[in-house]
């Protein structure tokens, strides 16, 4: 196992050295899971300092060690290739078990000694891996650090455990302290129940946790917003019928799309993106956030005519807040904020059938550069919606959706069109100074030129003459 090799350099450099492997790396061994990357937490009854500067000394060269900022002197070891990490602690409590015991759920108090033998489990972990079942050691755990009552929505939800009811009453009573905990290590736990193989399932465990109304508040509010007749759910369980459109499409979008799209749309989400997420899993975050603004901007115009004007704007500025809270990066605020404010241009495109290639060309450009990711969310947004003439309405929907889904997967794959004329030749041959409208006579002419109106310079150049002789003005 893969997880060997860092636990055999640090028997290397710690002969006789007493010493367990702890948490997660046992757990997971145990269930027969495969870390990524091993990521191991060792505790020894002894000097974590030196304890780490061995194991560097041990492994190959430019592993680097470190101290970790916490209280208890931890120290981190990070191979070169990054291809494991090692936490060494001294013992908690002075002794293996008063450590173990200051654990969060049984299942993660489990120890393997370093130089071999059975598994010490002083909290009935074996037993709850067995049964499949997230118990906590003791209450008082999630008063240590409240980021536990997370950690068990998460690992129900990637390890398909089902929490004991009094774990969840315990962490229910303290979930009101992660509004203490630091946003990145939230987003920590957050982004890994949202990615989840069952994301859906995952939010209403934190919702049973208490933790969404804390955590995520915008994402409680949106309870009991109604909508149109043409929505079956309430706001918030549209938009969680949407995470589940998107999860369907991340997995397999070849019953939605077709086979000559699939591709192109499983390798638009497997992209890497930012902060350890694929485009896949951002659309999930932005699934979650698309509609966060239309509890304030909720009108009734009468005669049961509901509307939510602006909230695409408005929760293109929420998303941005709420990942800003959770320390992400702006690349990811931005791509998220993205999909929120364009996620309803393609709806709008229904009543423009058939689409012509200019139309197009400007919903490309104006979503750029998630033209391809928001044309899928605006697919899932409409695959969630079945209220009245669903059918019909998805049915329409398609019929624009799926050729506006090629023109931007191609978009993103190959870009923009080469220009035929630049900027400054243009004005050259018009004899105008670059300004508003040089910029204007530019987009046209793309615009034409995907269209195939315009083929080469001399044509693009007539073609910006005429648009100026009718009626534009030199800049």
């Amino acid at each position: 196992m893969s997880g060997d090799q860092p636990l055999d350099l640090l028997r290397t450099a710690l002969p006789g050295a007493a010493g367990w492997l702890v948490g997660g790396a046992v757990r997971d061994r145990l269930l027969g899971r495969e870390q990524a990357v091993p990521d191991l937490d060792i505790v020894i009854d002894g000097d974590p300092e030196r304890a780490a500067r061995a194991l560097r000394a041990a492994a190959p060269r430019g592993t680097a060690a470190f101290a970790l900022s916490d209280a208890f002197g931890s120290w981190r070891v990070v191979a070169a290739d990054n291809a494991w990490q090692v936490d060494i602690s001294a013992l908690h409590g002075g002794s293996l078990e008063a450590d173990l015991h200051r654990r969060d759920l049984t299942i993660n108090a489990i120890a393997e000694p370093l130089a071999g033998g059975e598994p010490i489990d002083p909290t009935g972990g074996l037993e709850d891996l067995a049964a499949r079942t997230l118990r906590m050691v003791t209450a008082e755990a999630f008063d240590e650090d409240p980021l536990r009552v997370l950690r068990v929505a998460r690992l129900a939800v990637e390890l398909e455990f089902t929490a004991d009811p009094a774990t969840i009453a315990a962490a229910r009573a303290r979930a009101a302290g992660l509004a203490q905990v630091a946003g990145e290590r939230i987003f920590a736990e957050l982004r890994r129940v949202v990615g989840a193989a069952d994301p859906v399932s995952g939010i209403a465990l934190l919702d049973e946790l208490g933790a969404t109304s804390v955590v995520l508040p915008e994402l409680d509010e949106l309870r009991g917003v109604d909508q149109t007749v043409y929505h079956h759910r309430d706001v918030h369980g549209h938009t969680l019928e949407v995470l589940a459109a998107s999860v369907a499409l991340e997995e397999d979008p070849e019953p939605v799309v077709g086979p000559d799209l699939a591709e192109g749309v499983r390798a638009l989400l497997a992209e890497p993106l930012a902060d350890g997420l694929t485009r896949g899993a951002a659309l999930r975050w932005a699934s979650l956030l698309h509609d966060i603004a239309k509890p304030q901007t909720r009108t009734d115009f009468g005669e049961g005519r509901i509307g939510f004007p602006d909230h695409d704007r408005q929760g293109a500025a929420m998303s941005r807040a709420i990942l800003e809270r959770l320390r992400t990066s702006e690349r990811l605020r931005s791509h998220v904020a993205a999909l929120a404010r364009h996620h309803l241009r393609l709806g709008f495109l229904v009543h423009e059938r058939p689409l012509g290639r200019r139309l197009v060309h400007r919903y490309l450009v104006t979503c750029d550069p998630v033209a391809a990711d928001v044309t899928i969310l605006g697919l899932s947004d409409r695959l969630a919606t079945r209220g009245r003439k669903a059918d019909e309405a998805i049915a329409v929907h398609m019929e624009v959706a799926l050729p506006m889904l090629a023109a931007a997967l191609a978009w993103h794959r190959d870009g923009p069109q080469e220009p035929v004329v630049r900027g400054d030749e243009l004005a050259a041959e018009l004899g105008i100074t670059p300004g508003p409208v040089l910029g204007e006579l530019l987009a046209e002419i793309a615009q034409a030129q995907y269209a195939g109106e315009v083929h080469g310079r001399d044509e693009a150049i007539e073609a910006a003459r005429r648009m100026l002789e009718g009626g534009a003005e030199a800049g």
